[in-house]
Protein backbone atom coordinates (compact mmCIF):
# COMPACT_ATOMS: atom_id res chain seq x y z
CA UNK A 1 0.00 0.00 0.00
CA UNK A 2 1.47 3.55 -0.98
CA UNK A 3 0.43 6.79 -1.65
CA UNK A 4 2.97 9.10 -4.04
CA UNK A 5 5.10 10.33 -1.67
CA UNK A 6 5.20 7.30 1.10
CA UNK A 7 5.56 3.38 0.59
CA UNK A 8 4.33 1.11 3.20
CA UNK A 9 5.93 -2.26 4.03
CA UNK A 10 4.69 -4.80 6.25
CA UNK A 11 7.15 -7.65 7.40
CA UNK A 12 6.95 -9.94 9.99
CA UNK A 13 8.49 -7.87 12.76
CA UNK A 14 8.08 -4.11 11.48
CA UNK A 15 5.47 -2.16 9.69
CA UNK A 16 7.08 0.37 8.08
CA UNK A 17 7.32 3.89 5.97
CA UNK A 18 9.30 4.57 3.10
CA UNK A 19 9.94 8.03 0.91
CA UNK A 20 9.94 6.14 -2.08
CA UNK A 21 13.85 6.98 -3.40
CA UNK A 22 14.93 4.47 -0.39
CA UNK A 23 12.51 1.31 -1.28
CA UNK A 24 14.60 -0.18 -3.06
CA UNK A 25 17.30 -0.87 -0.30
CA UNK A 26 15.45 -1.08 2.81
CA UNK A 27 16.33 -3.32 5.45
CA UNK A 28 13.95 -3.73 8.56
CA UNK A 29 17.05 -3.67 10.41
CA UNK A 30 17.71 0.12 9.90
CA UNK A 31 15.58 0.64 12.70
CA UNK A 32 18.10 -1.38 15.12
CA UNK A 33 21.36 0.68 15.76
CA UNK A 34 23.73 -2.53 16.40
CA UNK A 35 22.36 -2.90 12.85
CA UNK A 36 24.50 0.15 11.56
CA UNK A 37 27.92 -1.23 14.46
CA UNK A 38 30.85 1.21 13.95
CA UNK A 39 28.19 3.43 11.96
CA UNK A 40 25.81 4.76 14.59
CA UNK A 41 26.81 7.27 16.72
CA UNK A 42 24.99 8.16 19.59
CA UNK A 43 23.64 11.55 19.68
CA UNK A 44 24.97 13.40 22.69
CA UNK A 45 22.43 16.46 22.77
CA UNK A 46 18.77 15.72 23.49
CA UNK A 47 17.76 12.64 22.80
CA UNK A 48 17.17 11.26 25.49
CA UNK A 49 19.68 8.33 24.82
CA UNK A 50 17.59 7.07 22.34
CA UNK A 51 19.31 8.55 18.96
CA UNK A 52 21.92 7.80 16.76
CA UNK A 53 24.23 9.12 13.96
CA UNK A 54 24.05 6.99 10.60
CA UNK A 55 27.29 7.56 8.66
CA UNK A 56 26.32 6.85 5.09
CA UNK A 57 28.63 7.44 1.98
CA UNK A 58 25.47 8.97 0.07
CA UNK A 59 23.94 11.33 3.05
CA UNK A 60 24.22 10.70 6.68
CA UNK A 61 20.88 9.97 8.61
CA UNK A 62 19.37 10.47 12.36
CA UNK A 63 17.85 6.99 13.33
CA UNK A 64 15.39 8.06 16.78
CA UNK A 65 13.86 5.71 19.16
CA UNK A 66 10.50 7.18 20.55
CA UNK A 67 10.97 7.00 24.39
CA UNK A 68 8.81 8.57 27.09
CA UNK A 69 9.94 11.60 29.42
CA UNK A 70 9.02 12.07 33.06
CA UNK A 71 8.04 10.09 35.82
CA UNK A 72 6.00 7.82 33.15
CA UNK A 73 9.15 6.91 31.78
CA UNK A 74 9.94 5.03 35.10
CA UNK A 75 7.31 2.74 34.55
CA UNK A 76 6.86 2.73 31.10
CA UNK A 77 10.07 3.80 28.63
CA UNK A 78 8.90 3.04 25.50
CA UNK A 79 6.01 1.42 25.06
CA UNK A 80 2.84 3.36 23.56
CA UNK A 81 -0.61 2.12 23.31
CA UNK A 82 -1.84 0.75 20.01
CA UNK A 83 -4.72 2.38 18.80
CA UNK A 84 -4.60 1.76 15.48
CA UNK A 85 -2.14 3.17 12.77
CA UNK A 86 -3.06 6.50 12.31
CA UNK A 87 -2.23 7.00 16.29
CA UNK A 88 1.43 5.48 15.54
CA UNK A 89 3.99 8.39 16.33
CA UNK A 90 6.24 7.66 13.95
CA UNK A 91 3.87 7.85 10.91
CA UNK A 92 2.20 11.12 11.96
CA UNK A 93 5.73 12.52 12.26
CA UNK A 94 6.88 11.00 8.88
CA UNK A 95 3.82 12.38 7.22
CA UNK A 96 3.87 15.88 9.02
CA UNK A 97 7.72 16.23 7.98
CA UNK A 98 6.63 14.83 4.36
CA UNK A 99 3.94 17.70 4.18
CA UNK A 100 5.84 20.29 5.76
CA UNK A 101 8.57 19.50 2.92
CA UNK A 102 6.17 20.22 0.29
CA UNK A 103 5.33 23.10 2.20
CA UNK A 104 9.45 24.29 1.90
CA UNK A 105 9.56 24.53 5.09
CA UNK A 106 13.12 24.30 6.69
CA UNK A 107 13.09 20.45 8.02
CA UNK A 108 14.73 17.04 7.74
CA UNK A 109 13.33 15.05 5.15
CA UNK A 110 12.34 11.83 6.53
CA UNK A 111 13.42 8.78 5.55
CA UNK A 112 11.84 6.02 6.96
CA UNK A 113 9.71 5.27 10.54
CA UNK A 114 8.66 1.77 11.62
CA UNK A 115 6.83 0.18 14.54
CA UNK A 116 6.51 -3.24 15.95
CA UNK A 117 3.35 -4.20 18.00
CA UNK A 118 3.13 -6.34 21.04
CA UNK A 119 -0.67 -7.29 21.47
CA UNK A 120 -2.03 -4.01 22.94
CA UNK A 121 1.66 -1.60 22.99
CA UNK A 122 3.97 -1.15 20.17
CA UNK A 123 7.55 0.60 19.94
CA UNK A 124 8.09 2.85 17.20
CA UNK A 125 11.19 4.54 15.64
CA UNK A 126 12.08 7.26 12.76
CA UNK A 127 14.81 7.60 10.27
CA UNK A 128 15.47 11.34 9.01
CA UNK A 129 18.32 12.73 6.82
CA UNK A 130 20.71 14.79 9.18
CA UNK A 131 21.34 18.23 8.53
CA UNK A 132 24.90 19.32 7.61
CA UNK A 133 26.97 21.73 9.71
CA UNK A 134 23.99 22.83 11.86
CA UNK A 135 24.40 23.26 15.66
CA UNK A 136 21.88 23.49 18.14
CA UNK A 137 20.83 27.19 19.30
CA UNK A 138 21.02 25.79 22.69
CA UNK A 139 24.55 24.74 22.13
CA UNK A 140 25.23 28.15 21.31
CA UNK A 141 23.35 30.07 23.88
CA UNK A 142 25.16 27.64 26.51
CA UNK A 143 28.49 29.07 25.03
CA UNK A 144 27.36 32.21 24.85
CA UNK A 145 28.26 32.37 20.92
CA UNK A 146 24.74 33.54 20.21
CA UNK A 147 24.51 37.12 18.05
CA UNK A 148 21.81 39.26 17.78
CA UNK A 149 21.39 38.61 13.70
CA UNK A 150 20.85 34.67 15.12
CA UNK A 151 17.50 35.85 17.40
CA UNK A 152 15.80 37.74 14.56
CA UNK A 153 16.54 34.75 12.09
CA UNK A 154 14.52 32.84 14.14
CA UNK A 155 11.84 34.67 15.00
CA UNK A 156 11.54 34.42 11.56
CA UNK A 157 11.35 31.18 10.59
CA UNK A 158 9.18 30.51 13.98
CA UNK A 159 6.91 33.18 11.87
CA UNK A 160 6.95 30.79 8.56
CA UNK A 161 6.15 27.68 10.46
CA UNK A 162 3.15 29.40 12.50
CA UNK A 163 1.87 30.89 9.40
CA UNK A 164 1.09 27.51 7.69
CA UNK A 165 -0.46 26.04 10.99
CA UNK A 166 2.38 24.17 12.43
CA UNK A 167 2.31 23.59 16.02
CA UNK A 168 5.82 22.23 17.37
CA UNK A 169 4.95 20.08 20.53
CA UNK A 170 8.33 20.70 22.39
CA UNK A 171 9.55 23.62 21.20
CA UNK A 172 12.87 24.50 23.07
CA UNK A 173 16.02 25.77 22.06
CA UNK A 174 17.74 22.51 21.32
CA UNK A 175 15.12 21.70 18.86
CA UNK A 176 16.61 24.47 16.72
CA UNK A 177 19.24 24.02 14.75
CA UNK A 178 21.61 26.57 13.58
CA UNK A 179 23.30 26.91 10.31
CA UNK A 180 25.15 29.88 8.20
CA UNK A 181 22.67 30.64 5.85
CA UNK A 182 19.28 29.16 7.39
CA UNK A 183 17.47 28.02 10.62
CA UNK A 184 16.11 24.77 10.71
CA UNK A 185 13.18 23.25 13.45
CA UNK A 186 13.13 19.74 13.98
CA UNK A 187 11.93 16.92 16.23
CA UNK A 188 7.73 16.78 15.36
CA UNK A 189 7.03 14.04 17.60
CA UNK A 190 3.40 15.33 18.92
CA UNK A 191 3.25 17.93 16.22
CA UNK A 192 0.47 18.88 13.80
CA UNK A 193 -1.46 21.31 11.54
CA UNK A 194 -4.20 23.50 13.42
CA UNK A 195 -6.11 26.36 12.55
CA UNK A 196 -3.89 29.79 13.06
CA UNK A 197 -5.11 32.09 15.12
CA UNK A 198 -6.72 35.55 13.56
CA UNK A 199 -3.97 37.57 15.37
CA UNK A 200 -0.56 35.76 14.89
CA UNK A 201 1.45 35.14 17.85
CA UNK A 202 -1.52 34.33 20.11
CA UNK A 203 -3.30 31.31 21.00
CA UNK A 204 -1.20 27.65 20.36
CA UNK A 205 1.02 30.07 18.87
CA UNK A 206 1.44 32.25 21.73
CA UNK A 207 1.84 29.21 24.01
CA UNK A 208 4.64 27.79 21.41
CA UNK A 209 6.79 31.13 22.49
CA UNK A 210 6.22 31.10 25.68
CA UNK A 211 7.88 27.43 25.60
CA UNK A 212 10.81 28.03 23.96
CA UNK A 213 11.44 31.09 25.92
CA UNK A 214 11.30 29.09 29.21
CA UNK A 215 13.55 26.75 27.74
CA UNK A 216 15.93 29.53 27.10
CA UNK A 217 15.74 31.31 30.56
CA UNK A 218 16.97 27.57 31.93
CA UNK A 219 20.64 27.88 30.25
CA UNK A 220 20.45 31.71 30.78
CA UNK A 221 22.69 33.20 33.31
CA UNK A 222 20.66 35.01 36.60
CA UNK A 223 22.33 37.88 37.08
CA UNK A 224 21.37 41.33 35.99
CA UNK A 225 23.53 41.79 33.23
CA UNK A 226 22.61 37.63 31.63
CA UNK A 227 18.49 39.13 32.03
CA UNK A 228 19.03 42.33 30.47
CA UNK A 229 20.13 40.89 27.85
CA UNK A 230 17.99 38.27 27.21
CA UNK A 231 15.13 40.81 27.45
CA UNK A 232 16.67 42.80 24.81
CA UNK A 233 17.85 39.67 22.56
CA UNK A 234 13.68 38.22 23.33
CA UNK A 235 12.21 41.62 21.93
CA UNK A 236 14.59 41.14 19.00
CA UNK A 237 12.78 37.53 18.23
CA UNK A 238 9.51 38.80 19.06
CA UNK A 239 10.00 42.23 16.44
CA UNK A 240 11.49 39.93 13.73
CA UNK A 241 8.18 37.48 14.49
CA UNK A 242 5.86 40.28 14.21
CA UNK A 243 7.59 41.92 11.08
Amino acid sequence: MSSGNEVRIQSVDVTALLAPEYVDNFDTGWFDPDFWQAKATPVSVGGRGSAWFIERPKGDWVLRHYRRGGLVARFNENAYLYTGERGVRSFSEFRLLQQMAEMKLPVPRPVAAGYSRHRLWYQASIIIERLPDVIPWGELLTRQEDCSVTWERVGRVLRSFHDKGVYHADLNCFNILIASDKVYLIDFDRGELRRAPKVPGEGWQGANLTRLKRSILKIAGHDDRSSLALSEHWARLLAAYCG
